[in-house]
């Protein structure tokens, strides 16, 4: 079998939503290169833990697995949920494609089909992410906030059981696993706004493996990279980890000298709900880190620091 011919091991979670995600890329890129791709099913800390996502031990429970195994050349990419990933750059790997992300709004899966406006006071809303927790409570509704773990379908479960009220879950993951029909609501980033670079994925290889990374680069989707380095700098700006309340979502748009330009919005928000700051920018695409860095520059000066301390 020729270098070609030889199949590239993808490392992967195994949760259904790791393994379609993954195979969606490896479908993509054998159908763009013609190299056939196997999956590797790789187990992580945060897959093995059942600790609430506050108490795993920071950013990288998802992926260190992964990426072991792409040092020891166990596998040669892996995939990754774009959002669980460190901001710190790994050693001797790189993010070698971003390939178009989903929707990256929340949404609301909830009993009888009520919207979150429509929940009484007392209800019980179920999710995993700090940031989620901070702006549910943020919004004044009188919601009980419930710290949840599981897969989308353990998730979905318990309101179907009727131990929660409602969830809030990521709308790309439900889009991947097409689940969508079980949506009742798409919230609005005004109320709440979506963690960085939800809903789109990172490609890992090795920095020195050339010819992944050249059959990887067909994958690549420049405005996406470029959305998600904007949100992620706001992130390590502001030096936190993924599971810290902070949220941040980048838009492009043609500007007026036809050049792409870049809106972006962050937040912070105290995790019980009772103080936070917002801010926006825009500006070159060309220039999207530092426009993270700046916009975390003004958050800091509004008093973020104190609310994402208070947070832990």
């Amino acid at each position: 079998m020729t270098a070609a011919e030889q199949p590239l091991r993808l490392g992967t979670r195994a949760s259904q939503l790791a393994l379609t995600q993954s195979q969606h890329v490896a479908d993509a890129l054998t159908a763009a290169t013609g190299v056939p791709v196997e999956l590797v099913h790789v187990s992580t800390y945060g897959d093995r833990s059942t600790e609430a996502i506050t108490l795993l031990g920071g950013t990288g429970v998802f992926v260190t697995a992964l990426r072991d195994a792409l040092l020891q050349r166990t596998v040669d990419l892996a995939v990754h949920s774009f959002k669980d990933l460190p901001t710190a750059p790994a050693p001797g790997l790189t993010v070698a494609a971003v390939p178009p992300r989903e929707d990256p709004r929340d949404v609301l899966v909830a009993r009888d089909d009520l919207t979150l406006g429509e929940l009484p006071a007392g209800s019980r809303v179920g999710t995993g992410a700090p940031r989620r927790m901070a702006q549910l409570r943020a919004l004044g509704l009188g919601l009980e906030v419930v710290p949840i773990r599981g897969n989308v379908d353990t998730r979905m479960g318990r309101v179907t059981s009727g131990d929660l009220d409602a969830v809030v879950l990521a709308r790309a993951g439900l889009a991947r696993l097409d689940r969508l029909s079980a949506v009742t609501e798409v919230l609005d980033p005004i109320q709440v706004l979506s963690a960085p670079a939800q809903g789109a994925l990172a490609v890992e290889c090795r920095s020195d493996d050339t010819r992944v990374r050249e059959l990887l680069a067909v994958l690549d989707d420049p405005a996406t990279r470029d959305c998600v380095a904007a949100e992620r700098a706001v992130l390590a700006a502001l030096e936190a980890g993924c599971s810290a309340p902070v949220a941040a979502h980048a838009e492009l748009a043609e500007g007026e000298d036809g050049a792409a330009e870049l809106y972006l919005r962050a937040s912070v928000t105290a995790l019980d709900g009772s103080d936070g700051v917002r801010g926006s920018i825009t500006g070159p695409a060309a220039a999207a880190e530092s426009l993270g860095r700046e916009l975390a520059a003004e958050l800091l000066d509004r008093g973020a620091a104190a609310l994402m301390a208070a947070s832990r």
